[in-house]
């Protein structure tokens, strides 16, 4: 038996200026993207945010936003079939 923990799972990074390209950072999502669903997320709880800063850094989330039940999908897809 698992104990099913409801917080939100994030997997995030800061890359400083001239660190990165468009292709990376794409790349770079598709990653943690791919590792959260690895954990169990389905498409309808991943949220990704991509804060870009004036100074050309750029800060990447990509958040398994978890329901608050263990099987509780109507709380993601407003009960309609995903």
């Amino acid at each position: 038996m698992t104990l099913y923990q409801p917080e939100p799972v994030e997997i995030s990074t800061r890359i400083r200026p001239g660190e990165w390209t468009e292709e990376s950072l794409e790349e770079l999502v598709g990653t943690y993207r791919t590792r959260i669903m690895e954990m169990g997320a389905n498409m309808a709880e991943v949220s990704t945010d991509i804060e870009r800063n004036d100074d050309g850094s750029v800060r990447v989330a990509v958040v398994w936003n978890k329901p608050a039940n263990a099987g509780d999908e109507d709380a993601v897809t407003g009960g309609q079939a995903v």
